[in-house]
């Protein structure tokens, strides 16, 4: 049974996002407003499967109360997507995603993200895999890898593959993220997935700023579900019915909620470093009086407790 018909619709996700979407971001967005599915970090299955968690950094670190959460998976070798699959569905996870649209370099050197763009039959091979594993099976994709043209066959090979959704983010892999999604393409898309597979869902990704601009692509095209990636880095709110502002406190006071976490999953087992934590600090520190030169002092920080001191400091 897939947790993806059970969903409302339109649904709504929170983004894959390296180095981002870990346990303590998922709870911070849980926090300040629920996306209807979460998923991890991409992770490795080659990677894994050589070497077991130690490869893999805490990526597939999850909670009991994270539902419905899909592992994001990539990787260019069927055996290993196997194994891994198999260990996700042991760990709890409701889902397996596979990646192929990820532009990073060393995905793209070893087959596996948008690379599989390239080798249709490999990633057939990969879908096929992690099917063993008995759990739901998406893919999220791009539109090609060099030119918008090659939407239609792509697209149309991974929705014969009869998953259960898949998202599309609206760029190729050479534009990166350096030109405006593609939204004029999601009328013909939504086409093509009717003709070939009305029972996969279709999900759109893309410069979606929050909710209320979600929704509105939904009643233009009558889409499945909206996912939103950077759009949180502008709004950790992005998935609330309310789009009002929020206030300096209701900000500052998320960021003391992932301080906490921070230090939580910051264990022996798997040690958190603490630069990594700053690239959130724009999250919250904005759109106020005095926030351009608290951040810059954020960002000379060195642990979370100087965070603390200095947020304690601007509020006497």
């Amino acid at each position: 049974m897939s947790f993806w018909h059970d969903l409302s619709r339109p649904f709504f996700v929170l983004a894959p996002m390296e180095a981002v979407t870990d346990v303590v971001f998922r709870h911070v967005v849980a926090k300040a407003a629920s996306p209807d599915v979460y998923f991890t970090e991409f992770t490795n299955a080659t990677g894994w499967a050589i070497a077991g968690d130690k490869a893999i950094g805490g990526r597939l670190i999850k909670t009991d109360d994270e539902h419905p959460i899909v592992a994001q998976l990539w990787g260019s070798d069927p055996e290993s997507m196997t194994k891994l699959s198999l260990h996700c569905r042991h760990l709890g996870y409701d889902g397996i995603d596979i990646n192929m649209g990820c532009p990073d370099s060393s995905a793209i050197k070893s087959g596996g993200g948008a690379a599989m763009i390239r080798t249709p039959e490999l990633a057939a091979s990969i879908i096929a895999a992690a099917k063993e594993s008995g759990l739901p099976i998406s893919v999220k994709t791009r539109l090609g890898y060099s030119s918008i043209t090659e939407w239609r066959e792509w697209l149309t090979h991974i929705l014969a593959q009869d998953v259960e959704n898949v998202t599309i983010h609206l760029r190729t892999k050479k534009e990166m993220s350096k030109v405006p999604a593609h939204h004029e393409l999601i009328h013909d898309i939504k086409l093509l997935r009717d003709e070939i597979a009305p029972r996969t869902l279709l999900t759109i990704n893309g410069d979606i700023r929050d909710r209320q601009h979600g929704l509105r692509l939904v009643s233009d095209y009558g889409i499945d579900g909206i996912m939103i990636g950077r759009g949180i880095f502008s709004n950790p709110y992005a998935f609330d019915n309310d789009p009002s502002p929020r206030s300096r406190h209701k900000l500052l006071d998320l960021l003391y909620y992932q301080l906490d976490l921070h230090d939580t999953w910051d264990t022996a087992e798997h040690p958190r470093k603490y630069d990594p934590l700053k690239r959130f600090f724009k999250i919250y520190v904005r759109d106020f009086e005095g926030a351009a030169e608290l951040r810059d002092r954020l960002m000379h920080s060195r642990s979370t407790d100087e965070v603390r001191k200095i947020l304690r400091d601007i509020s006497q």
